[in-house]
């Protein structure tokens, strides 16, 4: 049998349509097929790939760590030079509340410790999230997803749980006493990039300081450089309670956080003792790999440079006779098909120019470009020729 067949029949998978490509290699911008074609990764693996695949100076930290050791023992037992020294350099780069790090190994894991921890904190169990806010697939995450069509069939999931609309500060009066975290991307992804207004941050913000409410930044997609900043917030006069992150962070390895300040993140240890465990949470391997991927981050200049770079793309592209809408954050696309129907056939012709793209979640006529920050002036000349290519075939 081939890798094709034994892929559909061992495989679980979520959908009976993937893309189906059969990648043997990747190398930056680039990922290739078993027959050698080559393809420009225009979405970085759903914004994992933020330093591209396989940099140098990733496979170096992780070559030196597997010399040392790879699994210990559960997180939070010993002290493992990777976790330790990743967190000191978060720290070093967030604003002095947020100065207390939990691992884990992906978004939703660090959306489900979020959650636990800011009920634990307050005391309370209402949770308010946005319409079309997408957090992950696990039960907790689930229950605060902003799209009922997926979480019908997996009901009950957590009581208390309110959805409300984004950037409508008349819903915001949703937000109570009884509240004990508000759960939002400034930048919704999965809505096909809708960024928050500034005016509608500074009323949640003060409508959760009157209410003791804390504030949950989901920067799982958004963070690690994608917006022209290292963190979503630093757009604004604003810092969350708790930050979450995972995809970039570790830079290509599984890797997930919450963050929050030590007052908060201790009561975690306590009344329960073990509130929050994990096993693999914070891997050296991934640890050693984060860490290595951030300084690539800041050393090359890469985060400063997206602002540019997604600029020269919407330049290009602005103005196709078969698109409309382009929404843009950093080097964060959603956009518009002018003609939704032609959805598929794009995505055929994409392919067939060497182009990678995606569809967001809630807006299914919406495509996502989010390349590598390490992507040159020159492969976006190349990539936006053959995206219109693939938009003149429409």
């Amino acid at each position: 049998m081939t890798n094709r067949e034994l892929f559909y029949r061992y495989l679980g998978l979520p959908s009976f349509t993937p893309v189906g490509l059969e990648i043997v290699k990747a190398e930056g911008l680039y990922l290739f097929d078993r027959e050698g074609k080559k393809y420009f990764d225009m979405v970085s693996g759903i914004t994992v790939s933020n330093i591209g695949n396989r940099h140098p100076k990733v496979l170096e930290a992780i070559r030196e760590q597997i010399d040392q050791y790879l699994h210990l023992n559960v997180y939070g037992e010993y002290i493992q030079t990777p976790q330790v020294k990743l967190a000191q350099k978060l720290a070093s780069l967030l604003p002095e509340k947020l100065n207390s790090t939990y691992f884990v190994n992906s978004g939703s894991e660090a959306i489900e410790g979020a959650l636990k921890l800011a009920k634990r904190y307050t005391g309370r169990t209402e949770i308010v999230s946005f319409v079309n806010a997408y957090h992950g697939s696990t039960h907790g995450a689930l229950s605060i997803l902003g799209n009922e069509t997926l979480k019908n069939a997996f009901r009950p999931l957590l009581p208390d749980v309110s959805i409300i609309k984004y950037n409508n500060t008349r819903h915001l009066e949703k937000i109570s006493s009884r509240t004990a975290c508000v759960v939002i991307e400034l930048v919704q992804a999965e809505a096909g990039i809708i960024p928050i207004e500034k005016n509608y941050l500074y009323q949640l913000k003060n409508k959760c300081a009157q209410n003791g409410t804390l504030i949950i930044v989901d920067d799982v997609q958004m963070g690690m450089g994608r917006t022209s900043k290292l963190f979503s917030f630093e757009h604004y006069d604003f810092v969350p309670d708790i930050l979450v992150l995972a995809k970039a962070l570790g830079a290509g390895m599984p890797l997930g956080a919450f963050i929050a300040s030590k007052e908060i993140m201790d009561t975690l240890a306590f009344n329960p003792e073990l509130g929050h465990i994990t096993t693999f949470g914070g891997h050296p391997v991934s640890c050693a790999a984060a860490l290595a991927g951030l300084d690539v981050l800041l050393s090359d200049n890469l985060i400063p440079a997206a602002e540019e770079k997604g600029r020269k793309i919407q330049e290009t592209l602005t103005g196709h006779r078969a698109l409309g809408e382009i929404r843009r954050a950093g080097l964060a696309f959603g956009i518009d098909l002018a003609d939704p129907a032609k959805r598929e056939l794009f995505m055929k012709a994409c392919l067939q120019e060497g182009i990678v793209i995606d569809w967001y979640m809630f807006k299914p006529a919406t495509f996502r470009i989010a390349p590598p920050l390490t992507i040159t002036p020159d492969e976006i000349d190349q990539a936006c020729r053959r995206i219109i290519y693939a938009l003149d075939s429409l």
